[in-house]
């Protein structure tokens, strides 16, 4: 990265889940205006009630627009159930938790999309109706879906494993299907990026997805990437990720661990203290548990200028 001050500093996020929304949240903080792109994973998106839910996009942008309850980090605070009360009555099926006012975010969306728009151009107006600023594009237009396969041989759409099974059945693998390139304006904003951070997202169905498209991985290489550890003292802060390394890699959950998954990309790395290992690249240890706003900022900021300090 040539020097360049925080103010001319182009950044893209790569995000997915709880942990992407909030440090996106912080970097949009601590950031000028125009300065972050978040590039959001759409494995998770699915349909339900005959509708297009996006999960990740959702929970990015509700953060942003400051509408994300603080304890458990998705869907809108104070939001009421009486649709899904109303649903479970009548025998459909309940086991995914749309909220009232989260409804309307996936009525909008789907009118849009059938009215021809894309996935991005949909994502676009819902920010823009609750005033967020920074640019959330989905990873891909078209649907790529995320199956999870069990060790018993099953096959699930993530949804299903996640919230319906409750991760109950261990993985053996994560697959990505589906489209296979990244929106032109993901990789636009890639390409024109000084710095590229991952977040503190799983990164078996997060950040995975989106390296899997074609053309990101050779835009990482090209650019400054940093990557956020979501394991700290070997445990996840949110999500059955300690569990998957297990399951998947065979290994213990480990900073080092989520290290090796993105072998070749990473020019730095961002842990909890006590979390540090031998890296070819210069290790960031400091508070990275960034669950209330204040702490985004602080971290955001800490993690901007270290990623500046890397050549």
């Amino acid at each position: 990265m040539t020097a360049t001050s925080q103010s001319d500093l182009s950044v893209v996020a790569l995000a997915g889940g709880v942990g992407g929304a909030r440090l996106v949240d912080g970097l949009d903080r601590a950031l000028p205006t125009g300065s972050l792109t978040a590039v959001v994973n759409t494995g998770d998106d699915f349909q339900h009630w005959g509708l297009h839910i996006s999960p990740d996009l959702d929970t990015v942008m509700y953060t942003l627009a400051g509408l994300s309850p603080e304890d458990r980090g998705w869907g809108i605070e104070g939001d009421t159930f009486r649709v899904l009360e109303e649903a479970r009555r009548r025998g459909a099926e309940d086991w995914f938790q749309l909220g009232d006012r989260d409804l309307v975010t996936h009525l909008s969306r789907s009118a849009a999309l059938a009215r021809g728009d894309s996935l991005t151009q949909a994502t676009s107006g819902l920010c823009s109706a609750l005033g967020v600023e920074c640019p959330i594009l989905p990873m891909a237009d078209a649907p790529c879906p995320t199956t999870i396969v069990t060790q018993g041989g099953d096959e699930l759409a993530f949804q299903e494993w996640l919230v319906h099974a409750r991760a109950a059945p261990a993985v053996r693998a994560v697959r990505h299907e589906g489209a296979a390139r990244a929106t032109q304006a993901v990789l636009d904003a890639l390409t024109a990026a000084d710095l590229v951070l991952i977040s503190p997202s799983n990164p078996y169905v997060s950040i995975g997805p989106i390296l899997a498209l074609t053309g990101v991985a050779d835009a990482l290489r090209q650019t400054i990437a940093v990557a956020v550890s979501p394991i700290l003292g070997g445990k996840a802060v949110k999500g059955p990720l300690a569990t998957m390394i297990q399951e998947i890699d065979g290994c213990t959950p480990s900073a080092e661990a989520v290290a090796r998954h993105y072998e070749g990309f990473l020019d730095g790395f961002a842990v909890h203290p006590g979390d540090g290992f031998d890296a070819p690249y210069p290790i960031l240890e400091t508070n990275i548990l960034i669950q209330s706003k204040r702490d985004r900022v602080v971290f955001a900021r800490e993690l901007i200028e270290f990623s500046r300090s890397l050549r």
